[in-house]
């Protein structure tokens, strides 16, 4: 049995192996653009008819900026590193919406949402670039067709275990320790991962649309200090702030140098 679920473990990898440009490792994710966007777009439209979407405001309107300013600059380092045409059915889209909730998303093939109780920790359009840069990532690197991916696997396997399982006490066992053991060991660092990933990547692209890439650590304090307790990040979907605001400071010289490659060496704060 552990060998059955160990080869179709090993076999969903082996299929669903594509290349995130920005890392140039191997991600799990077997969903196509064909399918995803579609799928994406609408539920998009259908979210924006069921909320309040601001238009005609400054802070609409710098969120707009921002974001094609964010996305131009990601094309340009794609187009240079060999991926011209990645971004051919990437539909950009940026909404700010009537929320007191501090957050923003983004869906597969680039519709964003930024909602308004997130503007006063960003303060400044360089705080609206580095939570816009980081969620620009997340559609560049495919990450909700890896969670997608990952979800239907886990579920996948979790299904094969129940049938191959004959037994009804190895059967408890099992429901039980691959549900808290696949959660806590393979998802939820799987998605602390990315947005780690979304991190660095918006970082750099950040920097390389001009805005500097120093600033995204102090957004991240600000971000601390109004989120409240937060729980321990081993069972977090997210890295702990101070995790985040360690790793934007290491990395914010490097976005630097990368930037100066595109003849970008100052920066707008």
């Amino acid at each position: 049995m552990k060998k059955l679920i160990l080869s179709a473990s090993l076999l969903l990898m082996a299929v669903g192996c594509q290349t995130n440009p920005f890392t140039g490792k191997q991600t799990f994710n077997f969903l196509g653009n064909d399918y995803l966007f579609p799928t994406s777009f609408a539920q998009y439209d259908q979210f924006l008819k069921e909320h309040k979407v601001i238009t005609g405001t400054p802070e609409a309107a710098m969120i707009t900026k921002v974001g094609k300013r964010i996305a131009t600059a990601a094309e340009r380092w794609l187009n240079a590193n060999g991926y011209e045409g990645y971004l051919k059915d990437y539909q950009w889209e940026y909404k700010l919406v009537d929320d007191k909730t501090i957050n923003a998303w983004c869906m597969p093939g680039g519709k964003i949402v930024f909602y308004t109780g997130i503007l006063p920790i960003t303060q400044s359009e360089t705080g609206i670039a580095v939570v816009m840069g980081h969620e620009v990532a997340h559609a560049l690197a495919n990450h909700g067709g890896q969670r997608m991916s990952a979800s239907m696997a886990q579920q996948g396997i979790s299904v094969l275990g129940n049938v191959a399982i004959k037994d009804e006490k190895t059967l408890n066992i099992f429901n039980q320790s691959y549900g808290i053991g696949s959660t806590l060991g393979v998802m939820l660092p799987f998605s602390r991962s990315h947005e780690t990933q979304a991190d660095r990547i918006g970082l750099q692209i950040m920097a390389i649309a001009g805005y500097n890439p120093d600033e995204a650590a102090e957004l991240w304090k600000r971000m601390s200090q109004a989120g409240g307790q937060a729980q321990p990040e081993i069972l977090s979907t997210h890295p702990s702030n101070e995790t985040r605001i360690r790793n934007l400071q290491e990395w914010a010289p490097a976005a630097k140098s990368e930037a100066a490659k595109y003849g970008v060496t100052s920066f707008q704060k």
